[in-house]
């Protein structure tokens, strides 16, 4: 267990995404099973988004379905959710308007069963100051007691930097797996410790890829938006499934799965000195796949040393996301 927001949760987090944000989500009731088994494995740094999903079926709405069935998990859980997007311009917004609508909807939907722990804009946006955005949030949501804290997302040091000389930032959520370990190298995760900012870790086996259940350009299509990604073009997805090769012939030698590897080689990271608190927060959206997420692997020093060596001495092909896309804002 780890000490997070003045909570005891599981080294290892649980992403929402998937169980909203996609072409074929599962049923409610589906969903529901799958947060219990999450709760239960210890998957207790929960990840939400205000647009993961339609209107009528969101992180939102599985949220509250979930607390409303259980209530005695709500303290169990530290929910982090993202917003501060234009949805008609689909462009961040970090005005105080914007930021209202947003805190608000999300609050509104959850119902009060949950309280939200941390609430990141998902993107910064760049025409307001982070004084002026963080200001509402502060004034307007932590001191009358709506949420508890403010995270970052997807930033980069500049932000990184700029957030914490304005405020307490509980957590920056980024991009962090043996196929993105950029921010190990960027300076990013560097900023994160100088500032004692926990890194909330997402996509870290891959976009799913790190599984090993993705071998060619019609598997990745079962991913859906993200098999349109540069590194899931047949020229990059070919190089890149080397890597997926060597994970998996070291799982097999570990007796565990390759998304187990890949996940616990981030979870690892908290024991760097030089690194602060890291939690993966895998997605899932099967019971059988929470449950596999959820393994704890201990690793020796030399396995550690053997894993990172095969990350770095590795050229991801392909950007992580389109080029259209604003990263490390």
């Amino acid at each position: 267990m780890v000490q997070y927001l003045g909570k005891e949760i599981g080294p290892i987090g649980f992403g929402l995404m998937g169980l909203t944000w996609r072409q074929d989500p599962p049923p409610l009731e589906d969903a529901i099973a799958v947060m219990k088994a999450a709760v239960d494995n210890g998957l207790t740094m929960w990840n939400g988004g205000e647009f993961y999903g339609t209107p009528e079926y969101n992180s939102m709405t599985i949220i509250k379905a979930y607390f409303t069935k259980y209530p005695e998990d709500a303290e169990k859980v530290v929910l982090v959710m993202k917003g501060g997007i234009d949805f008609k311009a689909r462009k961040p917004d970090g005005s105080p308007e914007g930021i209202r609508r947003s805190l608000d909807n999300i609050l509104e939907q959850i119902g009060g069963v949950k309280k939200v722990d941390a609430f990141n804009c998902a993107r910064r946006d760049p025409e307001y100051p982070l004084s002026v955005t963080f200001g509402v949030i502060q004034k307007e949501y932590i001191d009358t007691g709506k949420i508890s804290a403010i995270a970052l997302s997807e930033c980069g040091v500049d932000t990184i930097n700029e957030a914490a000389a304005v405020t307490k930032i509980a957590a920056a959520e980024i991009e962090l797996s043996m196929f993105s370990p950029d921010v190990l190298n960027n300076g990013i995760a560097a900023a994160c410790k100088k500032h004692d900012i926990p890194i909330i870790a997402y996509s870290p086996i891959g976009k799913g890829l790190l599984t090993g259940g993705y071998k060619n350009v019609e598997d990745v299509k079962k991913l859906g938006a993200v098999a349109s990604f540069p590194r899931f073009q047949q020229e990059q997805l070919e190089h890149n499934l080397k890597l997926v090769e060597q994970v998996e012939q070291f799982a097999n030698q570990k007796s565990c799965t390759p998304a187990q590897v890949a996940i616990n080689w981030v979870r690892n990271m908290s024991n760097n000195p030089e690194l602060p608190l890291v939690i993966p927060i895998p997605g899932s959206s099967t019971v059988p796949r929470v449950e596999e997420n959820a393994r704890v692997v201990e690793f020796t020093k030399e396995e550690i040393e053997t894993l990172t060596n095969l990350v770095t001495g590795f050229e991801t092909a392909g950007t992580r996301y389109p080029e259209h896309a604003p990263v490390n804002t």
